[in-house]
C-alpha cells in the first residue's frame, strides 16, 4: 500500500494539517468539508504555513498546493483521513458513506482523538481496513502519529499506516483501542486539574501555566493547550473518557464546562483561560 491519493475528510485545523503535510509528500490529496467556505480557509491556512517554512528553505508553497484538489463529495481514492469534530455519530456516518466509495482496498483512518476505532470499524464491511492515525497540533510541525489498532485491524493495514507515517516524516507510536488512547489518556487529567486548581483559586493562568513551562520542562503551559485544542473539545474527550473508562476523576471540571457554555472555547473563538484578539 503506497496510498498515491489521499481523501482529507475535514478542511479545519487538523485536516488542513494533515492535508498539507501529505501534499507535501507528494501525494495528489482531495479535501472535503461540507460547511460553507470551509474549504478555502482551509487553503489559505495551508498557503500562510507552506509559505512561512519556505522562508526556512521548505518547498514551493505553489507546488505544494498544486497537489491539493478541492471536492465537494466524497471520491474514490486510496485511503480516506477522516478529520472532522469529535462527534461519534457524524464520523460513524462519514465511515459508512465512504465504505460505499472508496474502492474496497482502500484503508479508513480516523484522526480522532478520543473515538473508539473499534465502533467505527463497525460500521462498515472492511474493519480490517480501518485504524486510528492521531496526528498532533500543528500538524506540520509535530512529529508524532498516534497509529490506533481497532479489534478488527489487520497487521497489513497497521503495518501500512505505520510506513506511511513515516514517510510523511511522523515517528508513529502504536497503541491499542482504549478510550483517550495513551495521549488523551495522560493529557486530559492534566488539562482537567489545571482547569481545578483556576476554579478553587490556587493560582491564576499564567502562574499554572508558568510552574508547567519551568517545572516541567513543557513548551506550554496546560491551560493555553486547552485554549489551543479547543475547551469544547477537550470537554468532549473527557466526556468519552468519563464513560468508556467508568472513573470520576474523568468527568469535566465545572469551569471548563461553564466555558464552553459561555462559548469561551478558546484561540477559535477569541477567548478561552486567555483572550485572543482578532
Amino acid at each position: 500500500m503506497t496510498f498515491e491519493h489521499v481523501l482529507v475528510v475535514g478542511a479545519g485545523q487538523m485536516g488542513g494539517g494533515i492535508a498539507q503535510v501529505v501534499a507535501g509528500s507528494g501525494r495528489r490529496v482531495s479535501l472535503l468539508d461540507p460547511f460553507p467556505g470551509a474549504v478555502e480557509r482551509g487553503l489559505g491556512t495551508m498557503r500562510r504555513s507552506l509559505e512561512r517554512l519556505a522562508e526556512k528553505g521548505g518547498a514551493d508553497p505553489d507546488e505544494t498546493l498544486g497537489r491539493v484538489t478541492p471536492t465537494d463529495q466524497l471520491v474514490a481514492a486510496d485511503l480516506m483521513i477522516e478529520a472532522i469534530s469529535e462527534d461519534a455519530a457524524a464520523k460513524e456516518e462519514v465511515f459508512r458513506r465512504a465504505d460505499l466509495v472508496l474502492p474496497p482496498a482502500a484503508v479508513l483512518a480516523s484522526n480522532t482523538s478520543s473515538i473508539p476505532i473499534t465502533t467505527l470499524a463497525a460500521t462498515t464491511k472492511r474493519p480490517d481496513k480501518v485504524i486510528g492515525m492521531h496526528f498532533f497540533n500543528p500538524v506540520p510541525m509535530l512529529k508524532l502519529v498516534e497509529v490506533i489498532r481497532a479489534v478488527q485491524t489487520s497487521d497489513e493495514t497497521a503495518a501500512a499506516i505505520v510506513a506511511l507515517a513515516r514517510d510523511l516524516g511522523k515517528e508513529p507510536a502504536e497503541a491499542n483501542d482504549f478510550p483517550g488512547f495513551v495521549s488523551n489518556r495522560i493529557l486530559m487529567p492534566f488539562i482537567n486539574e489545571a482547569a481545578y486548581a483556576l476554579m478553587e483559586g490556587v493560582a491564576e493562568p499564567d502562574a499554572i501555566d508558568t510552574i508547567a513551562k519551568l517545572g516541567f520542562a513543557h513548551p506550554m503551559g496546560p491551560l493555553a493547550l486547552a485554549d489551543l485544542i479547543g475547551l469544547d473539545t477537550c470537554v468532549a474527550i473527557m466526556e468519552v473518557l468519563h464513560r468508556g473508562l467508568g472513573n470520576p476523576k474523568y468527568a469535566p471540571c465545572p469551569l471548563l464546562r461553564q466555558y464552553v457554555q459561555a462559548g469561551r472555547l478558546g484561540r477559535k473563538s477569541g477567548r478561552g483561560f486567555y483572550d485572543y484578539p482578532s
